[in-house]
């Protein structure tokens, strides 16, 4: 449960605002009946009071939808797919219940995830940093932060891509090969990106050692970079509204293609990025009709904590879920969140059980979800224990405490017959 007070309103509140507006309006008509002679029409007006106030009732238990006055959601920068799908959904909350959605942007994984963890936020809509932060890996390998209880709410799995390539046309890469010296963005705290660009690049046999890093401050830094001729591509979705800069810009832009055909090139990609699948994007500046060929994984990730209020997940599943032809259209890539595209027998996290709740009165939440769910929840299980055994003793200095934990965490992942993870990263 989010321990900020602020944030901690009684739905009762909302259900009180709305029938004070009524009782007033109808209040009026009944003090204009006090003036006509007819006794009956002033019953009517009382009994039509009270019926109003008991539908209205009725109505909102129906809905089971539970909501503080305002909630908040982390994302991506402003001006982002993930943000600009955020305000769709706002909008929905807003006209539908009365609710204020506020979408808080940060710049790196970190800082989305931080303002999860201290309950400024009820959710996070992400990237693969809640894989990261379940594991315990890259940014999330110090002392502050280990292994955290990350839970899933919803995946978008989106016509574009969740990452790929950003290229300034201007610097005639036509294979990703040839992308070796160039200069390529490295996003500071955010370790999700990077290592998404490790990944790719791991697809043409490379690593950071054979390109140039260039270090920028945040997300929208790196396009900047780009259109500033500090770099030569920057890494991010495929239909990033920051990308049209790139594209209306006297470099151009072009995006980097990965062929399917090559397997050995794709199981290099996947060994180090399990969640992220071989996939055609539509969506996005510059892409033909064919679309093109390239990797993608759930972004945005919907998630909150094992902590998160069970009724407030239930209800933003819900909603989600039943208002997505009303918001589908409003945001770049807000389609992938159909029901359909949600797969739950793949996904790397566990789900909190307010999402499955809604999911199984539906009957999408298969048996093999669950024995999913199940495994991803050992996972969890096994990297906290190795977590606790290791704290007490861990070493104080920041370097030896990433070196041991690392080494702490594959142990006991192998001994529970576990994928690692942590091996390139």
């Amino acid at each position: 449960m989010v321990k900020n007070p602020k944030l901690r309103y009684s739905c009762g509140n909302l259900t009180i605002m709305i029938l004070k507006m009524c009782i007033g309006k109808i209040l009026i008509t009944f003090n204009a009946a006090i003036n006509f002679k007819y006794r009956s029409f002033r019953i009517y007006t009382i009994a039509y009071i009270l019926f109003t106030i008991l539908s209205l009732k009725s109505v909102l238990a129906a809905e089971g939808i539970e909501f503080p006055k305002t909630i908040a959601w982390s994302a991506y920068p402003t001006g982002t797919g993930g943000y600009s799908q955020a305000v769709a959904i706002g909008n929905i909350l807003q006209r539908q219940y009365g609710v204020n959605l506020r979408v808080i942007p940060g710049r790196n994984d970190v800082s989305r995830l931080a303002t999860l963890r201290a309950g400024r936020v009820h959710f996070s809509a992400g990237g693969s940093e809640a894989v990261y932060a379940q594991e315990g890996l890259l940014n999330f390998a110090s002392r502050i932060w280990g292994p955290q209880p990350v839970r899933a709410l919803m995946s978008n799995y989106s016509d574009s891509c969740s990452f790929t390539f950003a290229m300034a046309s201007d610097v005639g890469v036509e294979e990703i090969s040839d992308i070796r010296g160039k200069r390529v963005t490295w996003v500071q705290g955010s370790p999700s990106l990077n290592n998404a660009t490790a990944a790719l690049l791991a697809y043409a046999n490379l690593t950071w050692d054979d390109v140039t890093p260039v270090e920028v401050g945040g997300y929208n830094g790196s396009i900047d970079a780009v259109l500033n001729d500090r770099a030569d591509m920057a890494g991010g979705a495929c239909n990033s509204p920051p990308f049209l800069r790139i594209e209306a810009s006297p470099r151009g832009l072009t995006f980097a293609q990965f062929s399917h055909d090559d397997v050995d090139a794709v199981n290099r990609v996947r060994e180090k990025l399990p969640w992220y699948v071989p996939h055609v994007a539509f969506e996005g500046p510059t892409i033909p009709d064919e679309g093109i060929q390239v990797f993608t994984s759930a972004y945005p990730f919907l998630i909150g904590l094992d902590s998160s209020d069970e009724s407030m997940v239930y209800s933003m599943v819900k909603i989600m879920h039943q208002h997505f032809e009303e918001y589908k259209d409003n945001a770049p890539g807000a389609g992938g969140w159909v029901l359909d595209r949600q797969k739950f027998e793949q996904v790397f996290v566990p789900f909190h059980p307010g999402a499955i709740r809604y999911y199984q009165e539906i009957g999408a939440w298969t048996s093999e979800a669950e024995v999913n769910n199940q495994k991803n929840l050992h996972r969890q299980s096994t990297l906290k224990e190795a977590w606790d055994e290791f704290i007490p003793s861990a070493p104080e200095d920041y370097e030896a405490f990433e070196e041991l934990w690392l080494l702490k965490r594959a142990e006991a992942l192998e001994s529970a017959g576990l994928v690692t993870l942590g091996e390139g990263l």
